[in-house]
């Protein structure tokens, strides 16, 4: 059995890899662990067959199951916000779960942090834990200041929740209530679908849900009916919102806000917000949903597609914004279809818009897709054919199976070229492109600080700054610091320091990039060179207080101070390497008062650490059991020593570890043997005992039980942070002779001063200059070459050939790697007008290729988290605003460029509103002709008219009305002068309205910018 009464180590293990494999099942509960502390369970139970070497060994031994990582502060319920599957935390099922709990126990004051499974996805079901609950805020009608939290699981419905609220606030069974959504203070929506889900009714974190009593009298305090919406809640088809406020009547207010509306945020939906925005400002796109063409084009058999769905939503939600009666809209319907087909945006995690933007874009693009049926087309490689030809066959393959107004609008085309290595094979393909995504031109170095802790006991370790290759390896550090603090490279060893321990020991050929911000570098500088120096072995020393028998049934030995490297000869005698180690430890070790007093007489003061030893205890004992045996090897250890000394006297082994002899001769010399033998007569015992540690298991084998000497065998040449010896304290000696103060003291170099040259801004022609740079793929990232007929690191080339209307750049702003996340923050400068990308196109043909801004994605902040916003261009008045969230305000020019800029949006020049490039644009300039036509014959109809009836007027007054006859006739032209003046009166009244309307419609955006499809 294990520890605590558990079951065997193996039995764990594997009965734990099993319930592992358990598939999820709608409705079964599965639990979150913290992944530090699985990590450590994994570590004890030998979990991973490459990773045994510390199975069982109590300095790895986990302790109660501790989630105190996942959850946030004083609250035993609520997770922190952005956790990661297997980064962060690892799902275990319910017997797992009770397992672990019993072989180890729960963390006192926490509870099991249980999730259900639910069903995702509107076509194509599949499970998944629903590890982040809705949280929802609850309260009554009548007191909504009185507001309770609870969470939900997103497959819960309406229903359900009533009955919670019911339950809350004691409301009577008999007693008739319903259901409101408040999404602002004082905008309401009625839930009334009782078997709708939280993801059906697209009910976000934080939502306000609020439960009306039915008064006794029949009514509703509500009302029974809901009035018309001016402030949309863009809600579900059959849903009814209610609101009192934002009621927009005024026209000419209305028009001023045609596209000025914001977008509420659901919960971290900022990144959607501000990818719809800009998406909204692309006057072709926008006045294709808003004057229904898309209806046309709606293609609902498309099995790439999402069944009209998208389009139909992203439609609903376009006319919502440039109706000009909402200040903002609620896009919820929106993003559940966005989710139900890309359940990466289901949750509310934060998201990239760029993501989004790409999903979004080729969601509709299905969707809308003029090709019913796609034809099958092989792919041809250039061979040598000119690029014209080429580009020319691509292009129409490409239309051959993709048309729509996304293609339209936002396709172009690049040039791909690779050329083989060994065979020097060219291949010359021609891609589409929906949009680019731009490298930022990175620094090829960066600064690192490193500790290094030189041969010198006594010396503090040096805190440097070094200038290194941003691509390069270990021993490029060990140069940079070789040059500033003249140690020889050759003997460095380079080590991440974390909790008191070695996280890592590098080797000269590993990448840099493995160094992480946030890492303690230590570098030591060690008296052998390893590669050519096989008489000495390195050894990574910890420092560990040991704790009497606990009530678990072992002993905890936590550690403390620094760990450090030491070198050795690869034969020697327990008492040299105690003396050794002492020495290396002097700087934190103290002496009592009396002893200094006794040995200031003997020995100078480097050697003053050496005068609390003597006593030659047994210093190779299993843990928890320090020797109080004494020997009587001094004479041995001295005649030793001065043999060692005789040997190495002049060379750089660690037996002259101070770097001085010295220093040496003052501790184990044996001038002090005679000191040390009058020691042991005083009976005290060493400061540590030691263990060695091999691959996690204690070592016996080292030492010769018959003299005591301690010899290495060829493995422990490989240095390792899994092999390394602990110095064993107890707590009352720790107490007395370490002096933890010194521990954290070190000292600053000159380099620590140096401020690296920051570049202030890019060009965002530079980005694309680096676009189009020939580049080695990786070696993780081969090429297939048909000629080898094997992969190739080959080289590759993209080089622009046609560009589409709306450009799309996206700044690679995020990097990632196996080791780090990393946001580039540097200010890529670039223009709101008069782009020209003729430069950068190799095609002859390309016609004009000035674009001008309309639209910037914004992201502030780091990775992982931050916000997004939105600058763009109004179609209808042509001044900026920023879009964030629900708020919209005006822009000056003079902040769109800035360092947050992360995807831009041009439109080409020759393609604007009047240019007639797009369909829709020539569509609109023939009704404006026709409307022209129209007006003129009517202004030629009313000008015959009015001589008709100044002819009249004038018979009228010759004649006279002297006669009845002229009286008769008089009356009937006056007659037929009032029908005529009411025909024009009313025809005049129709015409008025009309060009009311007309020029209405003009303030408004539906009627901007005609299109044109290629």
């Amino acid at each position: 059995m294990a520890e605590g009464g558990a079951a065997d180590l193996d039995t764990q293990r594997g009965e734990v890899a099993a319930l592992l494999k358990t598939q999820l099942r709608k409705g079964d509960t599965w639990y979150l662990v913290d992944s530090h502390w699985f990590k450590q369970w994994k570590k004890y139970v030998g979990f991973d067959s490459w990773d045994k070497y510390q199975m069982g060994d109590q300095n790895v031994y986990p302790g109660p199951v501790d989630n105190s990582g996942l959850l946030r502060d004083g609250d035993v319920l609520a997770i922190k916000e952005h956790l990661i599957d297997e980064l962060d935390y690892i799902l275990v099922p319910t017997e797992g779960w009770n397992k672990l709990v019993s072989w180890y126990g729960l963390t006192d004051g926490q509870e099991p942090i249980a999730r259900k499974v639910v069903e995702q996805g509107m076509f194509v079901k599949h499970c998944k834990v629903e590890v982040y609950l809705t949280e929802l805020k609850l309260c009554e009608d009548s007191n909504m200041d009185n507001v309770i939290t609870r969470r939900f699981s997103k497959a819960d419905t309406i229903d359900m929740i009533e009955k919670e609220m019911r339950k809350l606030f004691s409301i009577p069974d008999d007693k008739e209530t319903r259901l409101w959504n408040r999404y602002m203070s004082n905008t309401f929506e009625p839930l009334n679908k009782p078997d709708s889900t939280i993801q059906d009714a697209g009910l976000y974190q934080g939502q306000v849900l609020v439960i009306e009593q039915k008064n006794d009298d029949g009514t509703w305090p509500r009302g029974s009916t809901a009035p018309n919406v001016k402030n949309s809640s863009y809600s579900l088809p059959s849903y009814h919102p209610y609101t009192n406020s934002y009621d927009y009547t005024d026209q000419s207010r209305q028009s001023e806000r045609s596209g000025l509306c914001g977008l509420s945020n659901l919960g971290n939906t900022c990144f959607m917000n501000s990818a719809v925005q800009c998406l909204s400002s692309i006057p072709p796109l926008t006045e294709y949903f808003l004057k229904d063409k898309y209806t046309d084009e709606l293609n609902e058999d498309n099995p790439l597609g999402m069944k009209g769905e998208i389009a139909r939503s992203y439609a609903e939600l376009i006319k919502q914004l440039w109706s000009g009666k909402y200040s903002y809209v609620t896009p919820r319907p929106f993003k559940t279809q966005v989710g139900r087909f890309a359940p990466q945006f289901s949750g509310y995690q934060q998201q990239d818009s760029h993501e989004l933007l790409a999903f979004l874009l080729d969601g509709l693009h299905e969707d809308l897709n003029r090709i019913r049926k796609k034809p099958y087309i092989q792919l041809k490689d250039a061979n040598g054919r000119p690029d014209k030809v080429v580009a020319e066959e691509a292009w129409e393959n490409h239309i051959k199976r993709n048309d729509s107004i996304i293609v339209d609008i936002f396709h172009g085309l690049f040039k791909s070229t690779l050329v083989c290595p060994v065979c020097s094979k060219v291949s010359v393909t021609f891609d589409p492109f929906c949009y680019l995504t731009l490298p930022l031109p990175m620094k090829k170095e960066r600064a690192l600080e490193v500790y290094l802790v030189r041969l010198d006991p006594l010396a503090k370790p040096t805190q440097y700054k070094l200038t290194v290759p941003k691509v390069g390896y270990i021993s490029d550090l060990c140069t940079s610091l070789s040059s500033l603090s003249g140690v020889p490279a050759e003997k460095m060893i380079v080590t991440d320091i974390y909790n008191h321990r070695f996280h890592r020991i590098f080797a000269t050929n590993e990448n840099l990039s493995s160094i992480m911000e946030r890492d303690d570098i230590y570098v030591f500088e060690v008296a052998v060179n390893r590669v050519e120096d096989t008489d000495h072995v390195v050894i990574p020393v910890h420092l560990r207080e040991k704790y009497k028998q606990s009530g678990y049934n072992h002993t905890s030995t936590p550690l403390f101070g620094q760990p450090f490297l030491i070198a050795v000869p690869r034969t020697l005698s327990e008492d040299k390497l105690y003396n050794m180690l002492l020495l290396r430890l002097c700087r934190f070790v103290q002496t009592s008062v009396e002893e200094d007093e006794e040995d200031c007489e003997e020995t100078q003061t480097p050697s003053k650490p050496h005068t609390v030893n003597g006593n030659a205890t047994n210093g190779l004992l299993e843990e928890g059991s320090p020797s109080e045996m004494e020997t009587d090897e001094q004479d041995d250890e001295s005649s030793q020593d001065q043999e060692l000394l005789s040997e190495n006297d002049n060379s750089q082994s660690e037996d002259s570890v101070g770097g001085d002899n010295e220093l040496e001769n003052g501790v184990v010399g044996p001038q002090n043997s005679t000191k040390g033998q009058q020691m042991a007569g005083h009976n005290r015992k060493r400061l540590f005992t030691f263990q060695f540690n091999n691959m996690g298991k204690t070592d016996f084998s080292l030492i010769k039980e018959d003299t005591r000497q301690i010899r290495f065998d060829e493995g422990h040449l490989r240095l390792s942070d899994r092999s390394y010896l602990s110095l064993d304290w107890e707590p009352d000696v720790k107490k007395k002779y370490f002096d933890e103060t010194v521990v954290e003291d070190f000292d600053k170099h000159e380099s620590m001063e140096y401020k690296p040259q920051k570049k202030a801004f890019f060009k965002l022609k530079d980005c694309i200059e680096l676009f189009t740079t020939k580049e080695k793929l990786g070696a993780e990232d081969p090429w297939y070459c048909p000629n080898c007929k094997q992969h190739q690191q080959a080289t590759k080339k993209l080089d622009l050939w046609s560009l589409p209307p709306v450009l799309v750049v996206h700044l690679k702003r995020f990097s990632y790697s196996r080791y780090m996340r990393d946001k580039l923050d540097s200010l890529v400068d670039f223009p709101l007008r008069d782009l020209d990308m003729s430069e950068f196109l190799i095609n002859p043909n390309a016609g004009p290729c000035l674009y001008d801004l309309i639209a910037v994605s914004n992201h502030y902040g780091g990775m992982g988290g931050g916000h997004y916003t939105a600058y763009a261009k109004n179609k209808d008045d042509g001044k900026w605003y920023n879009f964030d969230d629900s708020s919209v305000s005006p822009a000056n020019e003079d902040q769109i460029v800035s360092k947050a800029g992360y995807v831009l949006f041009y439109q080409r020049q020759d393609t604007v509103k009047g240019t007639g490039y797009f369909a829709l644009d020539r569509e609109e300039e023939e009704e404006d002709e026709e409307e022209e036509e129209d007006g003129d014959e009517e202004e030629d109809e009313e000008e015959e008219e009015e001589n008709v009836r100044q002819e009249r007027k004038t018979v009228s007054s010759l004649q006279g009305a002297s006669s009845s006859a002229a009286a008769a006739a008089a009356a009937i032209a006056q007659s037929d002068e009032e029908d005529l003046n009411e025909n024009r009166r009313r025809k005049n009244d129709n015409e008025q309205e009309d060009e009311e309307e007309e020029e209405e419609g003009e303030q408004t955006p539906n009627q901007d910018v005609p299109m044109k499809t290629n």
